[in-house]
């Protein structure tokens, strides 16, 4: 009997390993999709999808200097004001404060730009919490981490990456607000709204877009009746005081910079520019939906009769985000085409971040768990690919030629060669660059001194500093030989700095073997006022 049984016994399947494949997808799912543990999965998901590609990112741009914007920033981070000139305020504040916690290296202006993507991750949750169920809310933010936004070309951190946290905020207010419909949740959507738009005044494409989606509900009636959107407004109109009185004192810079810059005259290239601006955001988009479409399997569609009740879809929710999603994806390119305004594509890169949900809060997808496991894998491809090619498309972007203003321009180095030029000089702090934003900011950020930026000629300057502190302390002005704007540049500095030591310099970028663009400069030493007299 006892052979029996233990033929029986060697007989009977083993079971499977915990430690198997299927396990492990099985834990993901329900970490993913569990009640208890889903808010932690999304966090420790964002995190490790911040971790690596800022990994990724530093090996990436190995032979460029940092992004223009990101030196600015990290400027503006150096003082804090109510306004910096172009734009509000919170985006140098950010960044001051992130520079006092790490070093100024180029990894770390790569790690701050993936931590606000990282955070964008977490709110874009729980906004689907609110439309949708845990699977397709989890689908929605492994979407985001897919859409190039939030990787490969979320690489800059300035105002516009910094509202992909501030306006998903004020998505997320608005719709705890429409549930709510208190004192408290309009509160929160004030000073959600107030974020956005110490930000960028941009903000106020989702602001219109939550008020006419609001205006366009259904239940509109019982929202508008509620205090929500009035304290909201209260909220929002009192907390932006401040910057306002500061728009008054500066003569209203930020607007006068975007009348300068952007309004253009003629309504063919405004329409040309508005097409571009939505084909340009729509195929950003195409990867995400297409990694989507694949993890969902075969014919993920199914008859609107076949759609059980319910299918993990808040209807109710869903109208809002369909309705501005619609509303700041097409407004703004119409309205731009009508005024005569260069819409920039970059415009878009906040704008947008409400594609994935709204493909996933379609009732009539078949959303199966193992679409999960799909399209995590999917992502974690693509990531790894990425940091596999990154060392070799690093040495591959560096050009032999390139525009004002590019990364692969050696900023880095002529601002070890114009600090070591002026402590030599007046053993001292470089205390100012002068010159245009392109060749100025980098010398802020890549210089021991970190300079101030002066921008010749501007009328939005920042206001870190001024022509006469500029004088009186002493300044190094630049100006870039390849820049059609020399001209204006040397006629500045022939009225500013007539007594200059001046200098010609250039420095060209080697890494791995490939050589990249010669810049040349002109240099201008202006010596503080005490040593001039």
């Amino acid at each position: 009997m006892a052979r029996v049984q233990s033929a029986a016994a060697r007989s009977a399947p083993r079971p499977r390993r915990a430690g198997g494949l299927r396990y492990l997808a099985a834990r993901f799912a329900m970490g993913a999709t569990d009640a208890k543990t889903a808010p932690a999965f999304v966090l420790w998901f964002a995190l490790l999808h911040a971790v690596l590609w800022t990994v990724i990112l530093t090996s990436l741009k190995a032979a460029q200097d940092v992004h223009m914007d990101v030196a600015e920033a990290y400027g503006w981070g150096q003082q804090f004001l109510l306004g910096y000139g172009k734009h509000p305020p919170l985006s140098g504040w950010l960044a001051g404060l992130w520079f006092k916690l790490f070093p100024v290296q180029d990894w770390s202006t790569y790690a701050l730009a993936m931590a606000t993507l990282g955070v964008s991750l977490v709110i874009c949750w729980h906004i689907a919490v609110r439309v949708v169920d845990r699977r397709r809310a989890f689908l929605t933010v492994v979407m985001l981490a897919i859409y190039p936004i939030f990787n490969f070309k979320g690489f800059k951190y300035n105002a516009d990456l910094l509202q992909l946290v501030t306006l998903p905020l004020i998505v997320l207010a608005y719709l705890h607000a429409f549930e709510r419909r208190d004192v408290r949740s309009g509160l929160w959507l004030g000073l959600a709204a107030l974020a956005g738009m110490m930000t960028k005044y941009w903000a106020i494409t989702v602001i219109g877009g939550v008020g006419l989606a609001a205006l366009a509900h259904p239940d509109r009636l019982r929202f508008i009746a509620s205090p929500a959107p009035w304290v909201a407004l209260v909220t929002l109109l009192v907390g932006f005081i401040p910057h306002l009185w500061w728009l008054v004192q500066v003569h209203f810079a930020p607007i006068v910079y975007a009348g300068d810059i952007y309004e253009i005259s003629s309504r063919t290239l405004s329409l040309q520019l508005a097409l571009t601006y939505i084909g340009h955001n729509i195929g950003l988009l195409v990867p995400a939906v297409l990694a989507g479409l694949l993890a969902l399997g075969w014919m993920p569609f199914r008859p609107r009769a076949a759609v059980p009740a319910g299918a993990g879809v808040n209807l109710a929710q869903a109208r809002n985000v369909w309705m501005i999603l619609a509303i700041v994806g097409f407004v703004p390119p119409i309205a731009g085409a009508i005024l005569t305004i260069h819409i920039k594509t970059d415009w878009g890169i906040p704008l947008f971040f409400l594609g994935p949900l709204a493909f996933i809060a379609l009732p009539q997808l078949r959303v199966q768990r193992i679409a999960l496991i799909r399209l995590a894998a999917i992502w974690l491809a693509m990531t790894l690919v990425f940091a596999i090619l990154s060392p070799w498309l690093a040495a591959y972007n560096l050009k032999p030629t390139a525009s004002v203003g590019s990364t692969s321009i050696p900023a880095s180095q002529l601002a070890q060669q114009l600090t070591e030029a002026w402590h030599q000089r007046f053993r001292s702090r470089w205390p100012v660059v002068a010159g245009t934003m392109e060749v100025a900011a980098p010398m802020t950020f890549y210089s021991p001194d970190h300079p101030v930026t002066l921008m010749q000629g501007e009328a939005w300057g920042s206001g870190l500093t001024s022509l006469d502190e500029a004088k009186r302390d002493g300044f190094i002005g630049i100006c870039d030989t390849g820049d059609n704007r020399l001209p204006a540049c040397e006629e500045w500095m022939a009225t500013n700095a007539p007594n200059a030591e001046q200098l010609n310099m250039s420095s060209r970028r080697f890494f791995r073997g490939v050589s990249g663009p010669l810049v040349r400069w002109k240099i201008y030493i202006m010596p503080p006022a005490v040593l001039a007299k």
